[in-house]
């Protein structure tokens, strides 16, 4: 079935050399998870990256988030030779950070009475995990949504960006050069997390979003004289970012790690500030419409006067006057 979409540019250069390599190419499949903040099964798609962009980043393998962008109507491609295509979906893959992956696979095996839990090789923590997400996720399944299988799961531990984000969350021991085992950390994860907010909520990043501009915007912190309250509402925007990927228990935790007391009382003083002209407004209008009718009543009763020359008609004495009926009959 063919797809319109939009991939990373990394990606693109990666299928085009594949492609025209003599052992072929191929395609690497997509990958069916758990999404990091709803647990609805999702799309995920590991690619490995050119030569170039491998020696700049750490990781020799990326993982992307495959999203369709549905139009309200039903739409449909035309393409320049007339072919059409009747799905008028739009595919959008971005690359997603894949600790947010690791997360809720850690947190299954992760202890319910506050232990901090025991340290376990990668592939046990894998095989564990993805019969317990399997089977607890794939119980909401509907119709509509294909299963989580046990294999996708297991597939990304043969991805170096899984390993190394798994160091960033985990506690972990080398045993030996060919064995390392990890305990899951939600003291790691808040650091992390952190440190994510801390990245994102400086000036130079959060001015490149639209989404972060128009909240600071909104609440009036982009007026001089506030530097305090953008700093910390850059903080808390970029908390709202995060959310996008953790739980909403991990979300709590992680804003409770700041103090936003002179940002609420802020947004408060400017919330109040708007009910009280919204209700200032509503008594202006309801007070004109009351002026409006009090003048439309005066004009409805000058108009029931009668005219000057029917008043004059209506004091002449009539008395003695025969009335016109009597020119009409038999004489």
């Amino acid at each position: 079935m063919t797809h319109i979409g939009v991939l990373p540019f990394d990606l693109l250069d990666t299928i085009t050399r594949r492609m025209n390599e003599r052992d072929g190419f191929t395609p690497t499949s997509f990958l069916q998870l758990p999404h990091p903040r709803t647990d609805i099964p999702s799309l995920f798609l590991p690619y490995r990256r050119g030569q170039v962009a491998s020696r700049e980043q750490e990781n020799e393998w990326q993982i992307l988030e495959v999203q369709c962008v549905s139009p309200p109507n039903e739409r449909s491609w035309f393409f320049t030779e007339g072919e059409v295509l009747s799905d008028g979906r739009l595919l959008v893959m971005t690359p997603i950070d894949p600790t947010f992956l690791l997360i809720p696979i850690l947190q299954v095996l992760s202890p319910r009475n506050g232990s901090t839990g025991i340290f376990q090789p990668l592939d046990d923590i894998f095989d564990e995990a993805a019969q317990k997400i399997v089977k607890g996720v794939n119980e909401g399944v509907t119709n509509n949504t294909s299963p989580i299988l046990q294999e996708d799961i297991l597939s990304l531990t043969r991805y170096d960006c899984i390993v190394g984000a798994l160091r960033r969350i985990c506690d972990f021991q080398i045993i030996t050069p060919e064995l390392t085992v990890y305990r899951y950390s939600e003291d790691r994860v808040i650091e992390y997390l952190q440190a994510k907010v801390s990245r994102l909520s400086r000036h130079t990043v959060a001015e490149k979003s639209r989404t972060i501009i128009r909240s600071l915007a909104k609440d009036g912190l982009m007026e001089d004289g506030k530097e305090d309250l953008l700093e910390l509402g850059r903080i808390r925007s970029a908390c709202n970012l995060v959310s996008q990927y953790v739980t909403h228990d991990l979300y709590i935790a992680l804003v409770a790690k700041y103090d936003f007391t002179q940002l609420d009382a802020h947004v408060k003083a400017l919330k109040d500030e708007e009910v009280a002209l919204a209700l200032a407004s509503s008594r202006t209008a309801k007070s004109r419409v009351g002026v409006a009718e009090g003048d439309e009543g005066k004009k409805r009763k000058a108009k029931s006067k009668v005219s000057h020359g029917v008043g004059k008609l209506q004091k002449v004495d009539v008395s003695g006057m025969a009335k016109i009926s009597s020119f009409f009959q038999k004489k």
